[in-house]
């Protein structure tokens, strides 16, 4: 069983001033480290339109090595822009995830659309950054991995990695919609694809994380990670109705591997769960593991998936 320790909340989105962009969520916190730094990649959002309805922008924020509750600097503007009229990212870049690839960074972002019968779609897109990753130029106005037979909507929440020379790209896939006092609400399973190039991509076509609390468990966010000789995946799951108090909500789960296809879960061994009161006593969520200076981190959201920001746990003991 892993034992987290948690440090707290690191950053809130509501006390940045003069990005009228960024004025509430920290979401899908992804790293780049640096020499004196860690960059923290997040989304967020301005308020709502006259419609009601909300853009989502991709930023970061960089905090200071030796101090990660220092904030050194938080990006000046969107390391993507909006999509244009029509295409696939016109209403959103969220959420992003970055790997170093030789002297260029690579992201790979989820661009979101509206649509009629349902609040909107989804697919993956992936852009470049020749600065260190603090622009991006987006590889075309197409997703990289989109919708197909077997996922017919809602491809979304890349985490990007690079084992053994091959890129590996994990995501969640829509099953159904259903519709919840009124309103339409996505189910979602964990899926992977394969690439020699991190461009082109095979689809692995099969769930990857057998269901638990209900068979329409929604779940997101699978960070994978390589130690003692296993694979690691930390992911976030939620019933599918009433998710956004306590009861229902977000959680971290778990679930190991020795071959990146086959998962076993276990949740009891992921060792975070809600606190008794504060920013994160409702849910946890969008769960991020890192290694910084012989310490493993866990970054995650809390209440109102990130609407206030993002925290740290750190490892207690080693990696199992």
């Amino acid at each position: 069983m892993f034992k987290w320790k948690k440090l707290g909340k690191v950053f809130t989105p509501q006390d940045v001033q003069g990005r009228n962009w960024l004025k509430e969520f920290a979401q899908a916190p992804a790293t780049l480290v640096f020499d004196d730094f860690v960059r923290v990649y997040f989304s967020c959002r301005p308020p709502v339109d006259d419609n009601g309805q909300y853009v989502s922008y991709s930023a970061y924020v960089d905090l200071d090595r030796n101090d990660l509750f220092k904030v050194r600097h938080v990006s000046e503007q969107p390391i993507l822009g909006l999509g244009g009229l029509g295409e696939f990212d016109e209403f959103g870049t969220y959420p992003v995830s970055v790997i170093r690839n030789g002297d260029e960074v690579c992201a790979y972002y989820a661009g979101w659309t509206r649509c009629e019968s349902v609040p909107f779609n989804v697919a993956i897109g992936m852009a470049t950054s020749q600065d260190g990753g603090e622009t991006f130029t987006k590889l075309g106005t197409g997703p990289v991995l989109q919708y197909s037979p077997e996922e017919p909507f809602v491809l979304s929440g890349p985490k990007i990695r690079r084992f053994n020379d091959i890129w590996y790209l994990w995501y969640i896939a829509g099953r159904k919609w259903k519709v919840v006092a009124g309103k339409a609400e996505p189910v979602y399973k964990i899926r992977m694809a394969s690439s020699a190039d991190g461009i082109h991509w095979h689809k692995v076509k099969k769930d990857l994380i057998e269901s638990r609390i209900e068979e329409d468990e929604a779940q997101a966010s699978p960070d994978v990670f390589y130690a003692n000789g296993k694979y690691h995946m930390f992911f976030c799951y939620r019933y599918s109705s009433d998710y956004r108090g306590k009861e229902n909500g977000y959680r971290i789960g778990y679930a190991s591997s020795t071959n990146l296809t086959d998962w076993l879960r276990d949740d009891q061994k992921a060792g975070i769960d809600v606190s008794d009161e504060g920013w994160d006593a409702e849910m946890i969520s969008y769960p991020h593991v890192f290694e910084l200076d012989g310490k493993t981190y866990l970054a995650y959201l809390g209440n109102q998936v990130g609407r206030h920001g993002f925290g740290l746990a750190i490892l207690d003991g080693k990696l199992v």
